[in-house]
């Protein structure tokens, strides 16, 4: 019996609304967090700042007959999971496409980046 327990890359899938697709390469993910600023003043350190940063799951994707790419760039409010080869899950949701999807025809991808206030990893 294999032994996957070791096992830290490799493998990924990405579903958008329980819809699999192909990736090709590249996934990757930042979870929903904030960003601190230092503010000093005159006198020293006075603390810091701190500001909301939305997370994303984004990937590059293989294009094909039955990928749609005006249906990438109208996916809005969609749940979006990365599933990778450590057996941990990346989940978004009410989440958007933020960029629009070119698709390189001579290796048949195209990249997909989703962006949202609610991505955790467990």
């Amino acid at each position: 019996m294999a032994d996957n327990s070791r096992r830290l890359a490799g493998t990924a899938y990405l579903f958008v609304d329980g819809v699999q697709y192909p990736i090709a390469s590249e996934p990757s993910y930042r979870v929903s967090t904030v960003t601190r600023t230092t503010l000093t003043g005159m006198s020293g350190v006075d603390g810091y700042s701190e500001t909301p940063q939305p997370g994303f799951i984004a990937a590059t994707l293989r294009d094909g007959p039955l990928v749609s790419m005006s249906d990438f760039q109208d996916m809005t409010n969609v749940s979006v999971t990365l599933q990778l080869a450590n057996g941990k899950r990346v989940s978004g949701t009410g989440m958007w496409t933020v960029e629009t999807q070119e698709v390189n025809s001579t290796e048949g991808t195209f990249s997909v980046r989703f962006e949202g206030e609610d991505v955790r990893d467990n």
